[in-house]
């Protein structure tokens, strides 16, 4: 049996998220960004891509730390990445810190306001895909971006055009078509080019081999070699996340305890779709003794 330790991606976010972490990283990551970390995550500071995608970084790393048990696996859903290879001994932590401040920046800068992504739930992939077609266009671009799992997925592009998927979608039967709190077009050919300029970025960062499994978020499977991770963490932004693959990847791998770091929950909720036997619990709610406990135990179910 092994354990799986998850990152969120954009959209978990929330206000004072990080006001209550370990004041040690978080004073860490003032001292690489040379502000004050803690300014980043008021209601006003989260509107901005760079300043959630920092809070999710910290929070990541510093919740892993209080852990103090090492896993089998990690994983992160898109920006969740980057502080799975901090865990995974992959990356360094200050080197990450400099790379989500500019993959933030890049992001938003390419599609300051107009696009995003939208949430379906209640309908098939192929479905959404079919619905896609319908209504991508040059002048209403809109992707897939998630496969979260069976009857979710998440879609991105321009405002216009997500909405037009939504009401396609509503009238096909989804339960649900949301807006999800992120202003770019996350995980599609939009953003492309900024990828391409975060890659060149990447390209004199020391890397590591990971220390234990990094599991990919696009690609579904564990990542070893360093010119791959290089390669996943640059161009993850502009790649389909498979997360529905990626979780039951870890399954068929012996994983049986998935542990979601902070913020929220909303991983725990999708792996109890794919975890028939073990354990899924979020970071955020639980005591800490009672996951490094958890921990503890799986590891010894290995000896």
């Amino acid at each position: 049996m092994s354990s799986l330790l998850v990152f969120p991606g954009q959209g978990a976010q929330r206000p004072g998220m990080l006001q209550c972490l370990p004041r040690e990283t978080v004073t860490e990551a003032s001292d690489v960004l040379g502000e004050d970390a803690l300014l980043l995550d008021s209601t006003e500071a989260l509107k901005s891509t760079r300043a959630v995608q920092l809070c999710l970084l910290i929070a990541g790393v510093a919740a892993s730390r209080e852990l103090r048990t090492t896993p089998d696996y990690v994983a992160g859903l898109s920006i969740g990445a980057y502080p799975a290879a901090v865990v995974a001994g992959a990356l360094d932590f200050s080197a990450a810190l400099r790379l989500v401040s500019l993959r933030g920046e890049l992001m938003q800068q390419a599609y300051p306001q107009g696009y995003g992504m939208t949430a379906i739930i209640g309908l098939d992939l192929a479905t959404v895909e079919h619905l896609l077609a319908q209504v991508h266009s040059d002048a209403t671009p809109v992707y897939l971006a998630n496969i979260n799992a069976d009857t979710q997925v998440v879609i991105a592009g321009s405002d216009e055009a997500m909405k037009a998927v939504a009401g396609l979608a509503k009238s096909q039967g989804a339960g649900l078509a949301k807006r999800l709190a992120v202003s770019v077009p996350s995980h599609c050919p939009l953003l492309d080019e900024p990828a391409e300029k975060l890659a060149q970025a990447f390209a004199n960062v020391p890397l590591k081999t990971p220390t234990l499994g990094y599991l990919s978020g696009s690609r579904a499977r564990p990542v070893i070699d360093i010119e791959a991770l290089r390669d996943d963490l640059a161009f993850n932004m502009c790649r389909v996340v498979d997360w529905r693959g990626t979780v039951q990847s870890a399954y068929e791998r012996g994983v049986r305890l998935q542990i979601e770091l902070p913020p929220g929950a909303v991983l725990t909720g999708l792996a109890r779709r794919v975890f028939e036997q073990g354990t899924v619990i979020a970071f955020d709610g639980a005591r800490l003794d009672t996951l490094q406990a958890l921990l503890r135990e799986e590891g010894s179910r290995q000896l």
